[in-house]
């Protein structure tokens, strides 16, 4: 069954707390957290302080999603804060496989993500080890951007690699995923689907989570019928 991780990207940040009672009872499976720093990507967004508040109230896991520089500083402050999966950037690891193996040690879920022009080459000896891997769907660093769907090629790829080493990571997608892609990126491969705009701008989170579970059955289907997703 795939996934639905809202992001709060696109929650209001003057109420996080009802952001998150909303995704509960809206019956989202994950918490999907942003972490950018200005530098890595174009933006300031939340940092340790802020998930150890969201871990007082929230019973859903934290995915948390570093886009930062040098990471392996910071990934002991946000699982002690309270994150339940954390995510790495290829591009920002200087030794990516000391740091998964560290998140691990750890007790979190550990990933890897790719920017939309980073090649699945770049992670192709990590994939037996890792837990998740979340393909960037739009270039990183602000929310509410359109899907790109040369990417749906990169989701396919990962899957079929991590197919070939018998790994049971998780394909995250993450960028433009609405009612309409939601169906193509499962129909690639993905089994974790991230939205922040299309699920706080809708009038219903409820509904959207919903709409979102149904979209990716259809692309479940469609997976299991070997057809190749283009997108009309």
């Amino acid at each position: 069954m795939t996934l639905i991780a809202p992001s709060l990207l696109s929650a209001d940040f003057a109420n996080l707390a009802a952001a998150v009672a909303s995704l509960e009872t809206g019956g989202a499976d994950w918490i999907h957290l942003d972490v950018m720093d200005g530098h890595f990507v174009p933006n300031l967004t939340i940092g340790p302080p802020v998930i150890a508040a969201l871990k007082n109230f929230a019973h859903l896991p934290l995915d948390t999603h570093l886009m930062i520089e040098d990471p392996d500083r910071w990934v002991d402050v946000y699982r002690q804060a309270g994150a339940d999966g954390i995510t790495v950037h290829a591009e920002a690891c200087r030794h990516l496989h000391r740091t998964i193996h560290h998140i691990k040690e750890l007790g979190a879920r550990a990933g890897v993500a790719l920017n939309p022009a980073t090649p699945v080459a770049a992670i192709e000896e990590i994939l037996p080890d890792v837990d998740l891997v979340l393909v960037l769907t739009v270039s990183p660093g602000f929310g509410a951007q359109p899907f790109i769907p040369s990417t749906l090629a990169k989701i396919r790829t990962v899957y079929d690699r991590l197919r070939a080493v018998r790994s049971q990571a998780l394909i995250e997608v993450d960028g433009g995923i609405d009612d309409r892609t939601a169906v193509y990126a499962v129909q690639a491969g993905a089994g974790v689907l991230v939205s922040g705009h299309y699920v706080f701008s809708a009038s219903s989170v409820k509904d959207a989570v919903r709409t979102l579970r149904e979209r990716a059955e259809e692309g479940e289907r469609r997976r299991a019928t070997g057809e190749i997703p283009r997108m009309a």
